[in-house]
């Protein structure tokens, strides 16, 4: 039997986009096949059911986020600058829609919670992973003596983590930029103490 031959980046970034706008239980097979342009035996042969293909398109986004956030904090510049970037980043996501309603992460946890306990586990450590990358670079800010709260850095990232996911739910309803601005600085006050 000759396996599919297909652009597994595509189809992976097609699925997700299908996941994201409509949900985990709402993005059916024939949706996922005119996104994905593959036949269903294809997904099914590829990644052996609708949850293989969820799974690994939330793998896909976390390794796309995980890039934007490594390319923004890796500059050669203060971990404040680059906190106020991510945050910037972040409304502009809002605003523009990029987090189509809601993002992926938050979307799914809220839809799978109970039902299916590996993939609430996979979207979990994606969200804790967020946190630890921001504790990271909040501790390099409090090591570098740079203008930052000096209590604990992961109490600190938490902190914003969750005002970060609060900020993607609420731009569902109020994608207004200046207000999504507003609450971002408030974000930031708790960690930059200029």
């Amino acid at each position: 039997m000759r396996s599919a031959e297909f652009d597994r980046a595509h189809v992976l970034q097609q699925a997700m986009q299908t996941f994201m706008e409509h949900g985990y239980s709402k993005a059916s097979m024939q949706k996922l096949t005119q996104a994905t342009g593959l036949h269903p035996g294809s997904i099914y042969c590829a990644f052996g059911s609708k949850k293989g293909l969820f799974i690994e398109a939330v793998s896909h986004y976390h390794q796309q986020k995980q890039q934007a956030f490594d390319t923004i904090f890796n500059a050669q510049r203060p971990v404040v600058d680059s906190l106020r970037e991510f945050i910037a980043n972040t409304v502009t996501e809002c605003v523009q829609k990029t987090c189509a309603k809601v993002c992926l992460l938050t979307r799914s946890l809220n839809e799978i919670e109970g039902q299916d306990p590996e993939v609430a586990n996979i979207l979990a450590q994606n969200l804790k992973q967020l946190e630890q990358n921001l504790a990271a670079q909040i501790r390099r800010a409090q090591h570098q003596g740079e203008a930052v709260n000096q209590d604990d850095a992961m109490k600190l990232a938490r902190f914003l983590a969750m005002g970060i996911y609060g900020m993607r739910t609420y731009a569902f309803t109020q994608p207004d930029e200046a207000l999504l601005t507003q609450m971002g600085e408030q974000l930031l006050a708790a960690i930059i103490v200029d």
